[in-house]
């Protein structure tokens, strides 16, 4: 279990989807890093089921089982939030690097690159639509289920996105991170009707204080 920074309840089933990337709105799940507000999502193997199916990464169907197995299955429990947690951090590093325009660190990327070998190893290949998709079994295979969805969200990310498209809010005490769709590339808000607003009302206030 994690501990949190803040008493306030786990958003983890409904927290905005605003990442672009399934990838970064995993990173999401934990907000307002290094700040006395920061608010950690996944505290429990729960939170992790509730993110995946709030994300559509398990059907609901799958989320129930889950949510049963790791109730009744300490061992499960413990590695699906260990494992969930430590992917995420490697994810949020790297992309939050690229954000910043440093170096992608080559020791992160390998670790990505292993945790995807790893859940590969227990998917399918099944046919989607007009092509074909990985799939994997939640009953047979839980946690490669919820974390190979999205280690192959961020190595997609990685050899298909414009990386300099890849920012962080600039917002106080935020630091989500999303993919800028925008055309002039000048969005800087992970939300501007949260730290857009938050940052336009502070200006207001330097203002009107003469500063």
């Amino acid at each position: 279990m994690v501990n949190s920074h803040s008493e306030a309840p786990s958003r983890a089933a409904s927290l905005t989807l605003i990442g672009g990337e399934l990838a970064l709105d995993f990173c999401n799940t934990s907000s307002g890093r290094g700040f006395p507000t920061h608010q950690e999502h996944l505290r429990e193997a729960p939170n992790v089921v509730d993110w995946a199916v709030h994300a559509r990464v398990l059907p609901p169907e799958d989320g129930e089982w889950l949510h049963t197995a790791v109730a009744q299955d300490s061992a499960l429990s413990n590695r699906l939030i260990r494992e969930a947690l430590a992917l995420r951090e490697d994810l949020y590093l790297l992309a939050s690097d690229i954000a910043a325009g440093r170096p992608a660190p080559t020791e992160t990327v390998d670790r990505l690159t292993r945790v995807h070998a790893q859940c590969l190893a227990q998917a399918k290949l099944a046919p989607h639509q007009t092509n074909f998709m990985w799939t994997w079994s939640t009953r047979s295979a839980p946690v490669e289920a919820v974390l190979g969805p999205i280690s192959l969200s961020a190595l997609t990310t990685l050899l298909r996105t414009d990386l300099t498209r890849v920012k962080q809010c600039q917002g106080e005490k935020c630091g989500w991170l999303f993919v800028d769709s925008t055309k002039n590339r000048l969005r800087r808000w992970c939300e501007m009707e949260v730290c857009g607003n938050r940052a336009k009302q502070k200006r207001h206030g330097a203002k009107a204080r003469g500063e």
